[in-house]
């Protein structure tokens, strides 16, 4: 069983309002995030904290479990572990950004065929640097669940780079929406 934890905890500071649920194309960001990774995951959990009402409407809706961060200010990491706590029975995960709404299916589904293959670690690559979605394997999830708040999963995929497969994909793994500028900029781009 495959699942995908996003990540939606933040306190959309830069954008001014939550950035999750601004539009793009008819439809909350968010939304394609969880459209794309549920065409090939078994369960799907979004991890919220900063004033998690605004988008609980969204997740009922679409029917997408959700749990919420108390110690989302603590950095990411937390977010993450919050979110495998609540998939824990998946033999797999996607960690993915709530804001990139761009992801590939074809890229999910080249994740779980290399990770199948033995790949303990599926990341995409663009131009040399790593994005999201990253796949990570469960007999890793317990050395994620010991990070600690200073911590970053960089570090688990860095201890393991010899299980790390990385797959080439377009500019959609590094961006990542945070700003009105950035929002404007991926809305001509793409």
């Amino acid at each position: 069983m495959i699942g995908a934890v996003i990540l939606g905890a933040g306190e959309s500071k830069r954008m001014g309002t939550q950035k999750l649920l601004l539009e793009i194309k008819g439809k909350p960001m968010l939304e394609w995030v969880i459209s794309s990774l549920r065409e090939v995951v078994d369960e799907i959990v979004v991890v919220l904290g900063h004033r998690p009402e605004e988008i609980l409407p969204l997740l009922e809706r679409l029917g997408v479990k959700w749990t919420v961060n108390v110690n989302y200010l603590d950095g990411m990491v937390t977010s993450v572990k919050e979110g495998l706590k609540s998939v824990k029975d998946c033999d797999a995960v996607f960690v993915a950004l709530g804001d990139q709404p761009l992801i590939e299916v074809s890229f999910l589904k080249k994740a779980i065929a290399a990770w199948k293959n033995g790949a303990k670690i599926v990341c995409p690559i663009f131009r040399g640097k790593k994005g999201h979605p990253v796949l990570f394997d469960k007999s890793l999830f317990e050395e994620i669940l010991a990070l600690g708040k200073d911590q970053f999963l960089r570090d688990v995929i860095h201890r393991h780079k010899g299980e790390l497969e990385t797959i080439e994909a377009g500019e959609w793994a590094i961006t990542d929406i945070d700003t009105p500028e950035s929002l404007e900029a991926f809305k001509r781009k793409f």
